[in-house]
């Protein structure tokens, strides 16, 4: 397990910014928080698994975006769930969450309403937003989740939850999950000059998992990883390497204490492997054919799940037993979904606002 910190309480024109190194053996967390991570990963997973099936009903044999149970674009964050459970099991309700256009795996961690969820999905009344908003359009007020299909917009609304957070003196914070390529919009650079001169409780998570859709980060990003750019605004960053979840948890650990304590925003960088396309239906003809199978063969939940039995925590029946409440808990949703009815169409004109 690593992970690469930034401080810059020592920053200096002269010296930089000190750089701490953490490398461990065996994970130092306790059994409790990495058996709550493993069940929110395995989840994750078999929601996305599940996701792909329903997706994929009725666009065969010519896919049409149109088509089946689940129409219009679908982004899934299957191999990417470090970046999330590592993170959200330091939060609260009360801790805002914004995410991107990929956001399953943020809003089952964060504790949305799986069922609820999966309807909206589905473009089912009993939705999280009426079956209006799809995928992309998850709110949970519940919960503080959000997310939005427009690249970086969602981190100006963890500032603003942020500054507002820091105006009531309560000790909240706020997180904003991102892509990458993300990183290079100018909502990234204006959110964290903000966040940084008003020193707020703001958190953002880049996901690097090497592709802004079909680009390459190396041909589109001048630095090697985002969390060098902390430096810039004098703020906190870190780097996991190699889509770990126990050296997630740590980072995610330094950087919530930070924000809960006064001491300003963070940039956490993870390194995270998408095992599918940008979205369903993408041939994925940028990349070589030997990536994906060598990303799987590095799976983060199997190195969790190794882990666990090789520190003695936890034995295999145990591990089965979270699988199978796991899995239940979306096969139920799933289901919830599909038996739950279609708005009707005068309430196409519901919840419509005009000025």
């Amino acid at each position: 397990m690593e992970f690469v910190a930034r401080h810059p309480n020592l920053w200096s024109k002269k010296g930089g910014v000190a750089v701490t190194k953490f490398e461990e053996k065996q994970p130092s967390v306790s059994v409790d928080k990495l058996m709550w991570m493993y069940e929110q990963m395995v989840k994750i997973r078999y929601y996305e698994d599940q996701m792909v099936e329903a997706y994929t009903e009725g666009k065969s044999p010519v896919f049409n975006i149109g088509e089946g149970p689940v129409p219009g674009e679908m982004h899934l964050a299957t191999g990417q769930e470090p970046a999330a459970a590592g993170m959200m099991v330091h939060l609260t309700k009360d801790d805002t969450v914004t995410a991107p256009h990929r956001p399953h795996h943020h809003a089952i961690a964060k504790g949305v309403d799986l069922k609820k969820m999966t309807a909206e999905i589905f473009g089912k009344e009993s939705g999280l937003g009426k079956g209006k908003g799809g995928h992309m359009h998850l709110f949970d007020p519940e919960v503080k989740f959000s997310c939005g299909g427009i690249v970086a917009a969602g981190i100006p609304h963890a500032v603003g939850a942020a500054m507002a957070n820091k105006m009531k003196g309560k000790d909240w914070v706020a997180v904003a999950f991102i892509g990458e390529g993300a990183a290079n919009a100018g909502a990234f650079h204006e959110s964290l000059n903000l966040a940084a001169l008003w020193n707020l409780p703001l958190i953002i998570v880049v996901e690097d998992n090497s592709y802004g859709i079909s680009v390459p980060k190396t041909a589109s990003t001048s630095v090697e990883s985002n969390d060098l750019r902390a430096s810039a605004y004098g703020v906190a960053g870190a780097y996991v390497k190699d889509n770990d979840p126990v050296a997630m948890y740590k980072a995610s650990e330094e950087a919530v204490n930070r924000a809960r304590n006064g001491q300003g925003p963070t940039i956490i960088e993870i390194e995270t492997f998408r095992f599918l396309g940008h979205f369903q239906g993408d041939p994925e003809l940028y990349r070589d054919k030997e990536e994906v199978p060598g990303l799987r063969a590095r799976d983060p939940i199997m190195k969790l799940r190794q882990q666990l039995l090789d520190a003695e925590h936890v034995n295999e029946p145990e591990l089965e037993e979270i699988e199978t409440r796991a899995k239940k808990e979306v096969d139920d949703a799933y289901q919830f979904a599909r038996d739950s009815d279609y708005p009707k169409p005068e309430a196409a004109l519901d919840d419509v606002f005009t000025s």
